[in-house]
Formats: C-alpha cells, sequence, structure tokens
C-alpha cells in the first residue's frame, strides 16, 4: 500500500510541485494555472529518487501481478518505468509520441512482443490524451494495457472521463487534493489560495480567461 501524503511530501521537499495562486503559470495548452508539476526534479535526489522508486514497484507488485512489460511514456516517464522494470526485473520498453521520422521509424523502443500484457509508467496525468495516446500504440502493437501508473494527477474529471471511456484502469502515487491539504497544513497555503486551487481545478480554461 503506498502513502500518497508521504509522496506529496517528497514533490513539495523536491520543489517539483511549485504552487503559485497570485501569479499564475502559463502551460503550453495556453491554460493559467496556479500549480506547476516538474517530476524530473525528483531525479536529481537520490533518497527521494528511492523512495519514490519504491512506492512505484509498490503499486506494480499489488495491483497489477499480471503485468508483463512496463513500459515508460516518453520521455518524463521513461526514468521511473525503467528504474521500476530493474527493480522488479521485468521487460521494459518505451513509447514515444509519434514514430520516427527516419531508421526504423518506431514508436515502441526496445522488445515488445504482441500478445503481452502491458503496464504503462507515467509521471503525471493532466487530461490524460499524451497518456491514452501511448496506450493506443501498444495496443496497436497487439498488446493488452493491463493499467497505467503515474506518479502524480491532477484529478481532471475529463482525464478520468477519457481513461474510463478507453477502458484504462488506472493509479497515481499522489494526486492533487493530497498536495493541497498538505501544502495548507504546512502553511504554504491560505484558505483563499486554497479556494483558488480548488476553483481552478474545476474548470482550468476557464480560471485562466477569468484571472
Amino acid at each position: 500500500m503506498t502513502d500518497a501524503k508521504a509522496v506529496a511530501s517528497k514533490l513539495l521537499q523536491a520543489e517539483a510541485v511549485q504552487l503559485s495562486p497570485d501569479v499564475p503559470f502559463t502551460w503550453a495548452s495556453g491554460w493559467k494555472s496556479p500549480i506547476y508539476c516538474d517530476n524530473r526534479k525528483l531525479l536529481s535526489f537520490p533518497f527521494i529518487r528511492d523512495f519514490v522508486k519504491s512506492e512505484l514497484c509498490s503499486i506494480i507488485f499489488e495491483q497489477y501481478p499480471e503485468a508483463d512489460v512496463i513500459a515508460g511514456v516518453a520521455t518524463a516517464g521513461i526514468a521511473w518505468g525503467a528504474m521500476a522494470a530493474d527493480q522488479l526485473k521485468m521487460p521494459f520498453v518505451y513509447v514515444r509520441p509519434e514514430p520516427k521520422k527516419h531508421g526504423m521509424q518506431n514508436q515502441i523502443e526496445g522488445y515488445l512482443e504482441p500478445g503481452k500484457k502491458v503496464l504503462v509508467v507515467e509521471d503525471l496525468i493532466s487530461t490524460g490524451m499524451s497518456s491514452l495516446k501511448a496506450c493506443d500504440a501498444i495496443r496497436a502493437n497487439g498488446n493488452e494495457v493491463c493499467g497505467m501508473v503515474a506518479l502524480f494527477s491532477y484529478g481532471f474529471p475529463q482525464a478520468a472521463q477519457a481513461f474510463e471511456t478507453a477502458g484504462i484502469r488506472y493509479t497515481t502515487l499522489s494526486d492533487y487534493e493530497t498536495l493541497i491539504q498538505l501544502a495548507t497544513t504546512q502553511g504554504k497555503l491560505d484558505s483563499s489560495d486554497v479556494a483558488s486551487l480548488l476553483n481552478w481545478r474545476s474548470n482550468p480554461a476557464e480560471w485562466g480567461r477569468i484571472d
């Protein structure tokens, strides 16, 4: 059993998550956001990295015992997927956003035998679109996606709906609500900040236009 609060604590400790309700960040999509998550930072802290890897392996071992292969989603999911596969002694591949334009034109890198059950590892789930695109590539290769594990999720309703529609179960080590609660307990947020953060999560595109 993983500890979502402990993982959220590590995210804050490594400053992998930045909270800025008053001066929002701008995402690549153009959305204005009071939160920015960069889980790549965790890789630079050996003890935090080891803790998160252990939590990741626990979820895979306990909840997805049927998995034959681990697949990391390029690029941020590659390191976590490779570490988990090494720890669990499982085969590993990774999935590009699209096939290469040269060489073998692979989208899936590594050896993935059709018919094998694949557990996908992602660092972050926002809308879920890029994650599900990787799942589509795995299915097109003749494999079953038995699930996805991500380090963190914003918990957008549209992501939950997209995964349900795709028929893919997913699990996250920590989540938006847990992180907000912890940051509030630690004095990093006040009540008005929390209200703004929760309002953003309910409709991020509209929150950006209003603010």
